[in-house]
């Protein structure tokens, strides 16, 4: 009889690839990657007289999307086809693998370069046939058309979500923190972003309240020094009058404004104005650290004045009557800007150091029920006093304009009276300003 011959089946090595673009439910016992991995294994086995076995490895991506090609488990995949350990590469879904059109072109491309042949368990087709790419690239169409569909719609979700004033997430702004995917005042920050508008409206100048902040130890959330590029960015942001912005429109969001609208609106006419005219405003108002504090023996005001010989600048502080009436009604008819204002200032702090001064701010403090002791607000004074030359000129006025009420100049010299409010507010603003820098 003749002999019989049955030729060896060759065994075709199988890797199953599974992904799940959510997070949601990995955790449970069996989950969605465990169910695509048993249909595949099932189809496998329904393949075992044909030679197919499945290779030990697990190419599992959980939690990962199928736009781009970016998968540890894919990229092992890749790995394991090129060093020809694979001969099929077995799915649940072709949109599994990928759902973009270019990306599927350049795996299958991969594939066929290592002789592996791509097989979807419930699309069933054969990457090797023109047949099999034709029906490939018809699902994987479809495939991407999805995903373009998906992203369209979440676009015009987050769009509707931000014209209701939802918080959509992002960058939470300096004076907010977010509670349940919404935007709550966070007190102490938002009371430096307060002081930040209050100050810039003082100055003009967000180079100068930059600097400002930077020497005084202000950080921003990351810890970070504030530039003027970045106070330019928080005093343009809308968030802070309770508006949500989406694409260059504004809505009234659902979270609570730190910033009135008055306030804005004056900031906002500053920022509008021409930069040079707007830098020179600065330069001009700067320098005047005793504008509408100081007044002569007459009881007359002195107002800024200045002339410039051979290209310098001089200051002066003249006696408005003088320059009405004439030089005779007043004995002090002008002072020496510089000279003045460092008189003014050596006083101050002086005074401010002074043990009446600070059982003085202490009473004050008490009064309204504060909770602030003698040996803080001491030490808070002594610390300004230190902090005092590294400020900018800008700062410094606004400093003298909260804690002096009048300086009177006579022939046999000067007379400051202080606010006690404005020490006051001087030292709680000290006080926020350290807890800040704790913070940061």
């Amino acid at each position: 009889m003749p002999s019989e011959t049955k030729s060896a089946v060759r065994k075709l090595r199988c890797a199953v690839y599974t992904r799940k673009s959510s997070e949601e439910g990995l955790d449970m016992e069996f989950n969605s990657l465990d169910a695509q991995r048993d249909a595949c294994e099932a189809y496998v086995a329904s393949q075992r007289a044909e030679g197919w076995v499945l290779v030990p490895d697990r190419y599992d991506d959980g939690g990962l999307s199928g736009a781009t090609l970016e998968r540890p488990a894919l990229k092992r995949l890749l790995k394991d086809v090129g060093a020809g350990l694979i001969d099929i590469v077995v799915v649940y879904k072709i949109d599994r693998l990928s759902r973009s059109l270019t990306d599927f072109s350049k795996l299958v491309e991969t594939f066929e370069a290592n002789d592996v042949t791509f097989v979807s368990v419930t699309q069933s087709f054969n990457t090797t046939t023109s047949m099999g790419r034709l029906t490939l690239n018809i699902l994987l169409s479809f495939a991407q058309f999805e995903r373009e569909v998906i992203g369209e719609r979440i676009r015009d979700k987050f769009a509707a979500s931000r014209r209701k004033g939802m918080w959509m997430g992002g960058n939470v702004p300096l004076g907010y923190r977010v509670e349940n995917r919404k935007l709550i005042v966070h007190e102490e920050e938002a009371a430096t972003v307060r002081m930040i508008f209050q100050r810039f409206l003082q100055s003009g100048s967000a180079t100068t309240l930059a600097r400002t902040l930077t020497a005084e130890g202000l950080r921003r959330k990351n810890g970070k020094a504030f530039d003027k590029g970045l106070l330019y960015k928080l005093l343009s942001n809308r968030v802070y009058i309770g508006e949500a912005v989406h694409k260059g429109a504004s809505y009234p969001g659902e979270h609570k404004a730190i910033i009135s609208r008055d306030l804005w609106d004056k900031v906002r006419s500053i920022i509008a104005e021409d930069p040079r005219k707007r830098a020179g405003h600065c330069r001009r108002q700067t320098p005047a650290l005793l504008r509408g504090l100081i007044f002569a023996p007459n009881g007359y005001a002195m107002t800024p004045a200045h002339t410039r010989k051979k290209g310098r600048l001089y200051r002066y502080y003249v006696t408005t009557s003088v320059q009405k009436l004439g030089p005779e009604t007043c004995t002090v008819r002008r002072l020496p800007a510089a000279e003045i204002e460092g008189a003014v200032i050596d006083q101050v702090r002086e005074m401010l150091c002074q043990p009446e001064m600070i059982v003085k701010t202490w009473a004050a403090f008490r009064e309204q029920g504060d909770g602030a002791n003698e040996a803080e607000i001491r030490e808070r004074l002594f610390e300004f006093n230190s902090l005092w030359d590294e400020l900018f000129p800008a700062e410094q006025a606004r400093i003298i304009q909260l804690l002096v009420q009048r300086i009177d100049v006579s022939p046999e010299g000067v007379s400051i009276r202080l606010r006690t409010d404005g020490i006051k507010s001087l030292v709680a603003e000290l006080q926020t300003r350290r807890e800040l820098g704790r913070a940061a």
